[in-house]
C-alpha cells in the first residue's frame, strides 16, 4: 500500500487502533542504506486490516516494489485497463493517472518507495514499458528469486528483520545503469522548485539535447521531464492543503503556479478524478473515520 511519495523518514512503528481498542494496522518504517538511499524514499513492514476494502492512490512523484506475504490484492491502473489480481507482489513505476487498490480483510506485505528514477537498476525492461501498467515481482525478477524471498521475508523474525532481508536483496541485485545520474540530478532539481521550472532549461543545464534528455526520462522513470514536473508541482500542492482547516483555493491556485484556478481545478481532476473540493471531502472523511491511521495522507477511500 502506498502512503506519500518522497518522504524521508527515521525507523518506526506506527500502530492504528479502531474504535474497539484492537489493532488495525501495523507500519514499520525506515530509509535505506547508501547507496539505496539515493534511489528509495522507504523500506516498510504492513500488516492487519486496511482502512478500507479499496484505496485510491492519486499519481506522485514515486513508484512502488511490493512482495506480498498475504492473500492477493488486486490493482486497477487508469480507467482503461482492466483489474488484475497480484499474488506474490508488485512492481509499480511512476503512474500519471489515479490507481487503485483492492485489498483482502487482512493484509500482509514487505514493500519499497522508491524515487522515480529509482526502480530503474532493478528493471530488466525499460521503466516506460511499465508506465501505468503495473507488473508482478515475479515478471521482472523470476519466480525462483521471489519465491525464495518470500520465504525468507515469511520465516523472518520480525518486521525490522524483513526490512533488512528487502534491502539486501536490493543490494544484491543493484546494478550500474546509463543514464541515471543526468536523470537523477534533473529530477531533483525539478523537485527542488516543486516543479515549477522552465523545462527547456533543464536540458540547456544539463548539457544535452530535450530530445535525448526526454528519452533518458522515458527510459528509466516512464515520462518525459515534463510530465515529472507536473506531478512534483500536484504533490507539493496537495501536501500544503490542510483538509481540517478553511482553504482559500485561489490563493492555493496561484502560490502553486497555475495559470488560473480553471487550470488548477483541472490539473486536479486530471491527477485523482476529483475536484478539489471533493477531494478535500475525501479526505476529510479518511478523517473522520479513521483519525490518526498510519496510511492517512495519500491514499483516498475509492468505496
Amino acid at each position: 500500500m502506498g502512503d506519500r511519495p518522497d518522504r524521508r523518514r527515521p525507523a518506526w512503528s506506527i500502530t492504528a487502533r479502531d474504535a474497539g481498542d484492537t489493532v488495525a494496522v501495523e507500519y514499520v518504517s525506515r530509509a535505506p542504506r547508501p547507496p539505496l538511499h539515493g534511489l528509495i524514499d522507504d523500506l516498510y513492514y504492513l500488516e492487519g486490516a486496511p482502512p478500507y476494502a479499496r484505496l485510491t492512490l492519486p499519481p506522485g512523484p514515486s513508484g512502488l516494489l511490493i512482495v506480498n506475504l498475504g492473500a492477493p490484492f488486486r490493482i486497477r491502473a487508469g480507467t482503461d485497463i482492466e483489474t488484475g489480481e497480484y499474488a506474490d507482489g508488485c512492481v509499480v513505476t511512476m503512474p500519471t493517472s489515479a490507481y487503485e487498490f483492492g485489498y483482502p480483510p487482512q493484509t500482509r506485505s514487505v514493500g519499497v518507495h522508491v524515487r522515480p528514477w529509482g526502480l530503474a537498476p532493478f528493471l530488466p525492461m525499460p521503466a516506460a514499458e511499465l508506465c501505468d501498467r503495473p507488473v508482478t515481482v515475479e515478471q521482472v525478477w523470476g519466480r525462483p528469486a521471489v519465491a525464495g524471498l518470500r520465504d525468507r521475508l515469511a520465516t523472518a523474525d520480525g518486521p525490522h528483520q524483513m526490512l533488512t532481508l528487502i534491502e539486501e536483496e536490493l543490494m544484491r541485485r543493484l546494478c550500474g545503469t546509463a543514464g541515471l545520474g543526468l536523470v537523477r540530478h534533473t529530477s531533483g532539481v525539478i523537485a527542488a522548485a516543486g516543479g515549477a521550472v522552465a523545462i527547456g532549461d533543464l536540458s540547456v543545464a544539463a548539457g544535452v539535447s530535450s530530445t535525448h534528455l526526454a528519452q533518458r526520462f522515458k527510459e528509466l522513470i516512464g515520462v518525459t521531464p515534463k510530465r515529472l514536473a507536473r506531478t512534483y508541482r500536484f504533490a507539493a500542492t496537495v501536501f500544503s492543503i490542510d483538509p481540517a482547516g478553511p482553504i482559500d483555493w485561489s490563493d492555493l491556485a496561484g502560490s502553486a503556479g497555475y495559470f488560473d484556478q480553471a487550470h488548477f481545478g483541472h490539473e486536479f481532476r486530471a491527477f485523482t478524478g476529483l475536484t478539489p473540493t471533493r477531494y478535500v471531502e475525501v479526505r476529510r472523511r479518511f478523517l473522520r473515520e479513521h483519525p490518526g491511521h498510519a496510511l492517512d495522507g495519500w491514499p483516498l477511500p475509492a468505496d
